[in-house]
């Protein structure tokens, strides 16, 4: 408790403007859990093609990552609710990750590799909700601030492992497993920063042996109907990437692409606090349906466009669409959430992203083999769908924690 002390009274109030220091801990974990998470991302879907996988097998990689963990995420916060407790779920959702990291190193196969990748993402479905309750906890009002500082961090680490992965692919000529396995260290050590959080004593929740999902107020079903809509248009990321691959050749067909992602997250962390503090003011739906059409407009330029200057473009919009809608849309959620069920219906809304990923990145896949253009076609046009849903099931719009 002390050491906790400390880390506060290290940090001048005007750091934290007024928000928990569990903010900036959390958000020093996903920092350094990213690191080393995208150290890997923008290297996997090359990684699984040199072990022989195809578009195919990209859907599947991209898909098992978000849906295998679904069903976490809704018991992950449902427990977390129940027994009254955050941290926990939290540490253990970070050590599963770190773990099977290790494991995806040692991958001969494609098909072991697409496991392997899916199974890290458990970790993530465990520790989302209670994590993402935590941050809503500590952070009161300021919701979409809280969120937006997370998301940034954790972007921020993206970028420094990215450009990790780009400096030891690209110049020091480390192997693809080799990439992976510095990664896996540095999972471990993200887990340091959890000693310091500190979470509010919870009451365990006199709760029914099953999770009953009628409880959570109907606004919040219609957004997590809207949501899920859209998440059939957010195919894995990786088609991204192999897009950008395969407009190049030699070595720049490994380092373009990894420079890309980088770019793409630069923008990602560098409007996820803006886009949070936006919303805090003008409301959440008008931001999360900026993200969408943003998204729209970017799949369009990908299936359209095919050089160096429009990919630069095309990554940077990909990822100020992700800032406006990764955060605000959590954060959304939150504000529609009952407080006794808090995590469970944060955990509610990430299962239905997980669930809606397989089916995404599957016609997604498919679609790839028969014309790489259809694939972001059909992300574009479903997109637009997400908006018109959103905009038709949010009358009369719910009151905003924010106003």
């Amino acid at each position: 408790m002390d050491e906790g002390r400390s880390i506060r009274t290290a940090l001048p109030d005007r750091y934290l403007k007024g928000l928990g220091v569990n903010i900036l801990l959390l958000g020093i974990v996903s920092f350094l859990n990213d690191v080393s998470s995208e150290m890997i991302m923008p290297i996997l879907p090359m990684f699984i093609k040199s072990l022989g996988g195809a578009g195919l097998a990209i859907g599947l990689a991209g898909g098992f990552r978000d849906s295998i963990p679904s069903i976490l995420n809704v018991l992950g916060g449902y427990w977390s609710d129940r027994i009254g407790k955050r941290k926990i779920f939290v540490w253990s959702g970070y050590l599963i990750s770190s773990v099977f990291r290790l494991f995806l190193t040692f991958s001969k196969t494609w098909h072991q590799a697409v496991i392997f990748s899916g199974l890290e993402r458990t970790g993530k479905g465990l520790r989302n909700a209670a994590r993402d309750a935590l941050i809503a906890e500590s952070a009161g009002t300021q919701r979409g601030k809280g969120f937006g500082i997370h998301r940034a961090f954790d972007s921020s680490g993206a970028i420094l492992g990215s450009v990790i992965a780009f400096v030891l692919s690209g110049f020091f000529g480390f192997s693809f497993k080799l990439v992976i396995l510095i990664a896996g260290v540095i999972a471990f050590v993200s887990l340091v920063p959890l000693r310091f959080v500190r979470e509010r004593k919870g009451e365990p929740r006199e709760a029914a042996q099953k999770i009953n999902l009628r409880e959570l107020p109907r606004p919040l079903k219609l957004f997590i109907a809207s949501a899920g809509m859209f998440a059939l248009a957010n195919f894995s990321y990786m088609f991204f990437i192999l897009r950008a691959q395969e407009s190049f050749a030699d070595k720049s067909s490994v380092g373009t692409p990894i420079l890309l992602y980088i770019l793409f997250n630069i923008f990602y962390a560098g409007f996820a606090i803006p886009f949070g503090s936006l919303s805090d003011r003008i409301g959440r739906k008008k931001v999360i349906i900026l993200g969408y059409l943003l998204f729209s407009l970017t799949s369009f330029g990908f299936a359209c466009l095919n050089s160096l200057p429009a990919y630069v473009l095309l990554f940077a919009l990909y990822g100020i669409a992700y800032a406006a809608i990764d955060a605000n849309q959590r954060a959304y959620a939150s504000d529609l959430a009952p407080v006794q069920l808090k995590a469970t219906a944060l955990g509610a809304f990430h299962t239905t992203m997980g669930l809606m990923a397989l089916p995404a990145s599957l016609v997604a896949g498919f679609l790839w083999q028969t014309a790489p253009s259809a694939t972001f076609i059909y992300g574009g046009t479903v997109s637009l769908v997400s908006i018109a849903l959103f905009v038709a099931l949010a009358k009369p719009a719910p009151r905003e924690v924010s106003k």
